[in-house]
């Protein structure tokens, strides 16, 4: 399977914050969910990914590219989702189409209107009248008219009722199904992740604690419940992080096959959802996740 984007030891400094030596590669053909705390650097991640930023170290490739020489060829076949209006407010679709279409030379304009007409949007009415749903269709329905095989969404469910999530939900699924396109996003909503995704990234503190398929994950990662007396220093270096109580504990690990070892039936272990992951890991003491 290729790697659509390849980062290699890349640093990124500023004044409170730091990329330290990531290493992350997103799978061609497949739904990647990245997921991390406000402020863990998924945005700065982002940003390098579209060369909005430059890395202070490292490679970064995209379909096997470097931007310092093929920047227009990688951005004809990128699309980027908003997560609102990035258009000028009185402009209409038909409007933007005249402006975006000359800027991409695989414009497909059959391709706009099929999706327009298939995501129920109005072509006459000014962007400022879009619902935040119908603003993100709007922002879909032109990555996918100018054929983009890599696609990015910053958030794209946030804010959105059940409903039109669920919608949205389904188109992703829909247009990933000729495994010609590549879907990349961030989000705080870890059931989405568990419905749509075959990857998920987890960026904590400006560092990659895991670049994994949504099995792996569910098979590695586990909580752990018990009382007070099986825990020791050993036993506590199979867990990432113990939450303690007088009833007992509970703790996340990554060591399903240690824990079951070492402890058997003296606890119970359980599915730890990504929602779990990202709780525990938060503030853990162990990093190394």
């Amino acid at each position: 399977m290729k790697n659509v984007v390849e980062f290699k030891g890349v640093t990124k400094h500023f004044k409170d914050f730091s990329l330290e030596d990531v290493h992350l590669q997103i799978r061609q053909g497949c739904v990647t969910g990245f997921i991390g705390a406000n402020g863990a650097g998924k945005s700065t991640t982002m940003k390098l990914m579209m060369n909005l930023l430059k890395a202070d170290a490292g490679d970064i490739n995209v379909f096997g590219l470097d931007y310092a020489s093929n920047e227009k060829e990688i951005k004809e076949r990128m699309g980027f989702v908003y997560d609102s209006n990035v258009f000028y407010e009185s402009l209409n679709l038909k409007d933007i189409r005249r402006i975006v279409a000359p800027a991409y030379k695989n414009w497909n304009d059959k391709q706009f209107f099929d999706y327009i007409k298939k995501f129920e949007l109005p072509l006459n009415k000014g962007m400022k009248t879009f619902s935040k749903g119908m603003q993100m269709k709007a922002s879909l329905a032109m990555a996918l008219s100018h054929d983009a095989e890599f696609i990015m969404m910053d958030e794209p469910t946030a804010g959105l009722d059940p409903v039109f999530r669920r919608e949205l939900l389904d188109i992703l699924q829909e247009i990933m199904e000729d495994g010609r396109r590549t879907l990349f996003f961030s989000t705080h909503i870890t059931s989405d992740l568990e419905r749509i995704a075959d990857y998920i990234t987890f960026i904590q503190k400006g560092k990659i604690l895991f670049n994994d398929s949504i099995e792996d994950v569910q098979n590695r990662y586990a909580l752990v419940k018990g009382s007070m007396d099986v825990i020791n220093r050993d036993v506590e270096k199979m867990f990432i992080k113990i939450e303690r109580s007088s009833y007992g504990f509970t703790a996340l690990t990554n060591d399903v096959a240690g824990v079951k070892a070492v402890l058997g039936d003296r606890v119970t272990m359980e599915p730890a959802t990504v929602e779990d992951i990202m709780f525990y890991a938060k503030g853990a003491e162990k990093q190394n996740v």
